[in-house]
């Protein structure tokens, strides 16, 4: 249940609209609602602000949207990441006005619309073009969040005209999102350039011995420039969550 799903049932409560009874079963399902193969927490919009995220990947069709049901019973907005396309289909049956995009594997589902409540705009930058899925997911989970999002692509250090060449857009951000592979060079080179946070994403792009992203995030730990966070390999979601967080303060 959300902020905004609590103050209508209050306010129903207070006009005489809903008897006490009644909103006692709405909201015997808080802290979290037990499916057996899950437990729900439907607490976590009124504690964090944002509902549970539902992870796509080693769940069933069947158990995904069994989730979405309840979620959507309390009103809430519906990510879904790391969700394969055949299961995507199988869950756009059940739930036709779902948006599935498949370069990021995510999708979402609103019962309401969203409100804007970031300050500013989120920049989302890639080193490369194989970048851009996980550039994608974390795009998109900002947007979900309320947020304005930019992207800016393909401007790694190989070609790093690209990326100055843009520089009005990085003072403008807000917040940056900088994901790269390889050796995972570009957040500290955005990091010397602007005076705002930037959030760093690995990514398992690379040859061999860039070890599936760990050379990447070992190379943005280790940042020689200020104001640069790293999130774990491939987390777009995690970055643009916290970008968000960040936007509204």
């Amino acid at each position: 249940m959300n902020l905004r799903k609590l103050e209508e049932l209050l306010k129903k409560v207070k006009a005489g609209k809903t008897t006490l009874d009644e909103a006692m079963a709405q909201l015997k399902s808080l802290p979290y609602e037990d499916l057996g193969f899950t437990r729900i927490d439907h607490h976590r919009s009124l504690r964090k602000g944002f509902p549970e995220v539902i992870w796509g990947e080693g769940k069933t069709p069947l158990q995904i949207v069994s989730i979405m049901k309840q979620l959507r019973e309390k009103g809430q907005n519906i990510l879904i990441t790391r969700l394969e396309g055949k299961k995507a289909k199988a869950i756009q049956r059940v739930f036709p006005k779902s948006r599935y995009y498949p370069r990021a594997n995510v999708l979402t589902y609103f019962t309401h619309p969203v409100k804007l409540e970031g300050k500013g705009t989120i920049l989302v930058i890639t080193a490369g073009t194989t970048d851009i899925p996980v550039a994608e997911e974390a795009a998109i989970t900002a947007q979900f969040m309320g947020n304005q999002v930019e992207t800016l692509y393909d401007v790694g250090v190989a070609g790093i005209h690209r990326l100055l060449s843009e520089k009005g857009r990085l003072e403008a951000a807000r917040v940056l999102i900088v994901v790269a592979g390889m050796e995972g060079a570009l957040p500290s080179v955005v990091g010397g350039l602007v005076d705002r946070p930037v959030i760093a994403v690995p990514t398992s792009v690379g040859y061999g011995t860039s070890f599936g992203g760990i050379t990447a995030l070992l190379a943005m730990l280790n940042s020689c420039a200020s104001g640069v966070a790293v999130v774990n390999i491939d987390n777009g979601f995690g970055a643009g969550y916290m970008a968000s967080l960040i936007n509204r303060l």
